[in-house]
């Protein structure tokens, strides 16, 4: 463990599946104490939180719907109850529906906007207020704002709006000593993304890559692992594209 990060507590919304998951591990394997948020079942939160103690980490979990304040909210106490503050954020908690404008069912767009971006700025807003000199808020946008891909302008559009909430919240934040940076990830082999898709679509993405292959969701938490540690501290109001190259 890193011992710049001893002491230190993050908490990883939507850390009980996908890049969350492992993005929690790697925190704790860094040294921090992780609180591993879940959204409905707590079965899967409970498994990383076993997994990180039997590594010798130290983690607890705790559930709440990311739009709703008052339950983020009894998140953060949590954390401050067991472990004295928080040092951490990384919100990696997200839906993604897929379909061309013209045919987008609009309730599926309200849906996504309540997770994307009301949550995205329910848990921002928490973790503002209550982050410690030195901490960090990590959200998550996407590659495909920038690749602007057909049938993704719905679910871009949300994570647009989180690009703009993290930079306009790190000059919010002058004089604070927190940075807020978002991590905006290419394809990624978790299920958010490989659900709906027939290999051959997965192969020809992955081929689009220089590397040829699809990103992991251990290359996206070494991103956040730079992010929320010591080495990153003059990455400011930044989105970064962990992509493996893609245009």
């Amino acid at each position: 463990m890193t011992s710049e990060n001893s002491g230190r507590v993050a908490i990883v919304i939507g850390g009980s599946g996908g890049i969350g998951r492992v993005t929690a591990q790697r925190l704790a394997a860094d040294g921090m104490a992780v609180v591993v948020h879940y959204a409905a079942r707590p079965e899967p939160a409970d498994e990383v939180v076993a997994a990180i103690t039997a590594a010798g980490g130290t983690a607890t979990s705790a559930g709440g719907d990311v739009a709703d304040e008052a339950a983020m909210a009894s998140l953060f106490d949590t954390a401050e109850r067991l472990y004295g503050g928080v040092d951490v954020v990384v919100n990696t908690a997200g839906i993604m529906v897929l379909a061309p404008v013209a045919e987008f069912d609009l309730a599926e767009f309200d849906r996504m906007h309540r997770v994307n971006v009301r949550g995205a700025f329910v848990v921002s807003q928490q973790a503002v207020r209550r982050l410690r000199p030195g901490g960090a808020l990590i959200t998550f946008s996407t590659s495909v704002v920038r690749l602007q891909q057909p049938s993704y302008a719905a679910y871009a559009a949300t994570k647009g709006a989180v690009e703009a909430m993290t930079l306009i919240l790190a000059r919010e934040l002058r004089g604070r000593d927190v940075t807020v940076n978002a991590v905006a990830p290419g394809p990624t082999a978790t299920p958010l993304f490989l659900d709906g898709k027939s290999p051959e679509v997965i192969e020809r993405i992955a081929g689009l890559n220089p590397s040829g292959r699809l990103g992991t969701p251990e290359d996206i938490a070494r991103t956040v692992s730079f992010l929320a540690g010591p080495d990153g501290r003059w990455i400011n109001g930044q989105v970064l594209y962990a992509n493996g190259g893609a245009a």
